[in-house]
Order: structure tokens, then C-alpha cells, then sequence
């Protein structure tokens, strides 16, 4: 007799759970969510809810303390393969919100001469003399600047600086798989004085065996 229904996934979340958790985890709203990945703002609250039974979480602040790769991710593999200590980088990336993203796009690239990387959504990434600089569409007031340091192992990083005593708002999370499989990666935490710092990591997929 064949069994109906979806087959069981192999992992903690279903990608489709696993896309939103990260999602909600780099602050979006469920509107954003349901705009960015393109369904309803209801498909949205249906993964939430679904994951917050699984992982038995109550509500978004102890989602954005809770940390775990995708078991299929380049970075659970690399989290398995390496074990480093804090190695913090040059800073990787700069963010600067924007009101209008196809204008400043425009601005930055014809004015300032910067070249252009890539635009996603309502974001826009530049080649700033090896700095990339994020600018990112924002209604109303406009956001302080935030320093993103790049790191070879996220998660290690992440360890180590909360042992440390520093304050993460949010744990690390993946913000968008490019089409080669490398992944990006973050987590924001705060300076004393509260104001904004984040960790990055790109880390790519491992080469197939020869």
C-alpha cells in the first residue's frame, strides 16, 4: 500500500522552516518574510509555527538565541571538519540604510564610481576597496552604520565572544545561499554602549571527492 503524505525530513526543520527561522532571526518581519520569499504572510506563520513546536521555543527572543546549522549547510560540515579558536577578521562589510534603493544604487555606482556586486531585493552590495558596503532600504529614521567582522568559523567566533561576555541580539544565521551553494552567514551583538557589530562568514560548499 503506498503511504500518502510528505516523507519525513531527515533534519531538525524542513528547508522551508529552516529558511524562515533565519529569516525571522536577521529581524525580518512576517510581511517581509512573505514578500521576500514570495507566499503569504499565513505560509509564514504556519513554518513558525511549526518550528517553534519542534525546537519547543516560546516567541522570537529565544528563537534569536538559539543556534543551530542545517544538517545539509557548508557550515554544519565545516563546523565538523575544523575547530578554531576566536580569529577575528578585517571588517568584511559596512551597512548603510537607504529611502530609495534604485536611486542610490544609481548614485553610488555612477557618482562614486563603486563597483556594483549585486542586488538583492531590497539590498544593495558594493566593492568599497575591499570592504563590501550593504546599502539596505529602510522606511523612516535612518539606521546607525553597522560593522560586520568577518570570521572563518561562525560558530566557533560566536562560542567564544558570549564566554567572553558580549551581548548577541542574534545568534548566527544564514542570510542567502548564492547558486555555487556558498553561504552567508551572520550574528549581531552590541558594543557597551549598545550599539550595533555583527560577525560574518561566507563558507563554501566542499569539493566533491576526486
Amino acid at each position: 500500500m503506498n503511504k500518502r503524505g510528505r516523507p519525513k525530513h531527515a533534519d531538525l526543520l524542513t528547508p522551508a522552516e529552516w529558511r524562515t527561522v533565519h529569516a525571522v532571526q536577521h529581524g525580518m518581519t512576517n510581511a517581509e518574510i512573505a514578500r521576500r520569499r514570495g507566499v503569504s504572510v499565513d505560509a509564514v506563520k504556519f513554518h513558525m509555527s511549526n518550528a517553534f513546536a519542534k525546537l519547543g521555543l516560546r516567541n522570537r527572543r529565544e528563537l534569536n538565541a538559539w543556534f543551530r546549522a542545517p544538517a545539509d549547510s557548508a557550515q554544519a560540515l565545516q563546523e565538523k571538519a575544523v575547530d578554531m579558536g576566536l580569529q577575528l577578521g578585517a571588517i568584511g562589510q559596512i551597512a548603510r540604510s537607504v529611502g530609495d534603493i534604485q536611486a542610490s544604487e544609481k548614485w553610488y555606482c555612477e557618482v562614486l564610481g563603486l563597483p556594483h556586486l549585486y542586488t538583492f531585493g531590497p539590498l544593495a552590495f558594493f566593492n568599497c576597496g575591499g570592504t563590501r558596503l550593504m546599502l539596505s532600504q529602510e522606511s523612516g529614521a535612518a539606521r546607525e552604520s553597522i560593522l560586520y567582522l568577518r570570521v572563518p568559523e561562525i560558530a566557533a567566533a560566536y562560542q567564544q565572544l558570549r564566554a567572553r561576555g558580549a551581548k548577541f541580539t542574534h545568534a548566527p544565521h544564514m542570510i542567502h545561499r548564492h547558486a555555487d551553494g556558498t553561504e552567508e552567514w551572520m550574528a549581531f551583538f552590541e558594543d557597551p554602549d549598545g550599539r550595533p557589530l555583527a560577525l560574518m562568514s561566507q563558507v563554501s560548499p566542499s569539493p566533491a571527492a576526486s
